[in-house]
């Protein structure tokens, strides 16, 4: 085998927006999925944890809590590695790790180890895989990435249809114990996810005078985190309307289920409402990615997601006043509208400000902001509930904190950013240029063509009108000797006299 191949995400070449890309969308697919969803899915073995080690219910919340700091939080660490050696070989040792931890965990023995294994490991690895995955759909997908990104997203829901009940059936048959080694070992398909990430390479040269300029010229080394992107104003601006995004976006989730249990409602009839809400989310996030690619909707994506959070917000607040099922229900279908239609925009508005160079850093600290906001959102609902004792005023909070990230995203961005002309980036900008000379050598061999037929005309005439001056000096000037024949003929002409005084003719002295 060769080489290792390390992808710097600056090689000059144009996205392909297909081929290959689809395998790295679908690894991206998985990844996302197992990284939304895996937090949730290991509350599923909550029950028999709290009975294995005798602790309480918040303290096996915290494992679900430090993978959802870890996945943010490292996003630094994520940054910094993906541009030393690149995404492949992070995102396999990534899986590595994200295995190892659950494989660890199942041999616990206290929840202390259950925290260190599941959560710092399994998190880590999770991380490590998450952000280089998005990075590559960045690479390989620049006119369809809206479409992309939609597509990717849409892993969460989907896992989390499916990997709630498959957590539900190995607790059953095999206990908390097989259950986490066997989610281990399908946490192992993450390196395959991982392999599926083949960096792009730019086309060989074949000219030896490139190669010798290519070797003369100095490589610039690569920044492990770029701190320039906070020179951005657009990226500041996201970064603080994700922040008090974050706050409220993912609080409905965590307590409509207890809320629709406080209305009277059995339990399994309110956990069918996140089944309504991630069904519905299924859907929206790639509708939304479709939306997001046309020609007049691209241009304006961050003022889309400035309407979806909007939208999301607004849920929240009507959805406060719910006071039955079928209003819940209602309130699940456009929240997971909503809740799909954000899924699908943060990443490709965050992508479309900093662009594919510094992508990869950005999206580390903004995942690292976010990282303080996961944890103070749901646990200040959660005290807010405990003070008010009604789940009105969690709604409220979360609606509010979402329409006014809404009102610092769209505002912000239409008092401080000025719209520039769309510019290709650079690995375009190359083949633009190509095409250009192209197209100048195309226009110049029909130029060189007529100005040799031309030159060619041109010779022929002036051999024509030279040929025409002589055969006219011919006819207008006599030649030297007719001339001089013409004087003799004249001094001939004349009567000559004789000495002795008889005039003579020409004629007759003949």
């Amino acid at each position: 085998m060769g080489g290792a191949v390390v992808d710097t995400g600056d090689c000059g070449v144009k996205a392909p927006d297909g081929g290959w890309g689809w395998a790295v969308l679908f690894g991206c697919f998985v990844i996302t999925g197992f990284s939304y969803a895996f937090p949730k899915a290991v509350s599923v073995f909550f029950k028999e944890l709290i009975r294995e080690f005798g602790v309480g219910y918040s303290d096996t919340a915290w494992i679900s809590s430090i993978l959802l700091a870890m996945l943010y939080g490292t996003g630094p660490i994520c940054s910094i590695l993906v541009n030393r050696f690149g995404c492949r070989p992070v995102m396999m040792v990534g899986g590595l790790f994200a295995s190892l931890g659950m494989i660890l965990a199942s041999f616990a023995t206290n929840i202390i180890h259950i925290y260190i294994c599941t959560g710092v490991i399994t998190g880590l690895g999770l991380a490590l895989n998450f952000q280089p995955s998005l990075i590559m759909l960045n690479r390989y997908f620049s006119e369809k990435r809206p479409l992309a990104n939609g597509l990717a997203a849409a892993g969460s829901p989907v896992a989390l249809c499916c990997l709630s009940p498959l957590g539900q059936v190995l607790q059953y048959n095999y206990g908390w114990r097989g259950g986490f080694l066997i989610l281990g070992g399908i946490l192992l398909n993450c390196c395959a996810c991982g392999a599926l990430m083949r960096p792009l390479t730019a086309p060989k040269k074949t000219s030896e005078v490139e190669e010798k300029e290519k070797e003369t010229k100095p490589k610039p080394k690569p920044k492990l985190l770029d701190f320039t992107v906070f020179k951005d104003c657009g990226f500041l601006i996201y970064t603080v309307a994700a922040a008090i995004m974050v706050l409220g976006l993912f609080v409905p989730p965590v307590f409509v289920v207890s809320y629709a249990k406080e209305l009277g409602n059995e339990d399994t009839k309110s956990s069918l409402l996140l089944t309504i809400l991630g069904f519905v989310d299924m859907f929206a996030r790639p509708t939304c990615g479709v939306i997001a690619g046309l020609k007049w909707v691209r241009p304006r994506c961050v003022y889309l997601l400035s309407f979806a959070m909007i939208f999301n917000g607004t849920t929240d607040l009507i959805g406060s006043m719910s006071k039955d099922y079928p209003s819940l229900v209602v309130f699940c279908i456009f929240f997971g509208i909503s809740y799909g239609m954000v899924g699908a925009l943060q990443f490709e508005v965050l992508m479309a400000i900093v662009g594919t160079k510094k992508f990869s850093s950005a999206i580390g600290l903004v995942l690292l902001v976010e990282a303080f906001a996961v944890l103070l959102g749901p646990p200040g609902a959660g005290l807010l509930l405990d003070v008010t004792k009604n789940y009105m005023y969690v709604f409220l909070l979360a609606g509010c904190e979402v329409f006014l990230s809404a009102l610092v995203l769209g505002i912000c961005n239409m008092l401080f950013i000025k719209r520039k002309p769309e510019q290709p980036d650079p690995p375009a900008k190359m083949e633009m240029a190509i095409i250009d000379a192209e197209m100048e050598e195309l226009n110049k061999a029909p130029k060189n063509e007529q100005d040799r037929r031309g030159g060619q005309n041109g010779k022929k005439q002036a051999v024509e009108q030279e040929a025409m001056e002589k055969s006219d000096s011919k006819i207008v000037e006599e030649p030297e000797s007719i001339g001089v024949d013409s004087i003799e003929l004249e001094n001939s002409s004349k009567n000559v006299t004789e000495p002795n005084g008889v005039v003579v003719e020409p004629e007759s002295s003949l």
